[in-house]
């Protein structure tokens, strides 16, 4: 297998769980995903474990270089964080599971083994938020006129303030919030105005 992470302290550690391990066998290590592309390349290993915050080249785009370039290696990707949002563009770009590094020993190793295999390994942790990320519906954006009323009724108008504002009846703003609150997944204005910060529709500055 191939040891991916920036971090040494963290390398020697994994060395150090899967050396002498019957049945595995670190071939080499990487300290960014560009010396993950080359070193994978070169040994193609069964496996690789890979860090997915690393400077120079992250691990997403690492693996999907190297399923770019045919290495037929399985990746099982090493994270700090469940919540880590690069689970699904990860998986999307070839990894075949996902760990976090915390995880008891027993569990590492299957999942490498299952890896090897080809087959999936999801921590539940992981496998969890995965889910979640799935369910998630695909958001349509919001239109120029959604975005005119939500800002004001981010700023504290009420509706009938906010038609005023727009010239439009008070009827047509109900029904744009109303279209709002359906692409953003709420059920009310505070609900949305919040969502909105939070996806970048609308600012502070705003």
């Amino acid at each position: 297998m191939l040891i991916v992470d920036d971090h040494p302290v963290v390398r020697d550690g994994l060395r150090g769980m899967f050396t002498g391990e019957p049945g595995f066998e670190v071939l080499g290590e990487a300290a960014n995903g560009a010396e993950a592309i080359a070193v994978g390349e070169r040994l193609r290993p069964d496996v690789i474990l890979m860090d997915l915050r690393m400077p120079e080249v992250d691990g997403v785009t690492a693996i999907r270089e190297l399923a770019r370039r045919g290495v037929p290696s399985r990746v099982l990707v090493l994270t700090t964080y469940d919540t880590d949002r690069d689970v699904l563009p990860a998986i999307e770009a070839g990894a075949t599971g996902f760990m976090l590094k915390d995880a008891p020993r027993e569990e590492l190793l299957r999942a490498v083994r299952s890896a090897a295999r080809g087959q999936a390994a999801l921590s539940p942790a992981v496998a969890s938020r995965l889910m979640g990320q799935m369910r998630q519906p695909v958001s349509e954006p919001l239109s120029q006129r959604e975005l005119e009323v939500l800002g004001l009724i981010a700023r504290g108008s009420t509706n009938r303030e906010a038609a005023a504002a727009l010239f439009i009846s008070e009827a047509t703003v109900k029904t744009h919030l109303l279209h709002v609150y359906a692409k953003l997944g709420v059920k009310d204005r505070a609900a949305a105005v919040a969502v909105a910060f939070e996806r970048g529709y609308l600012s502070t500055g705003r």
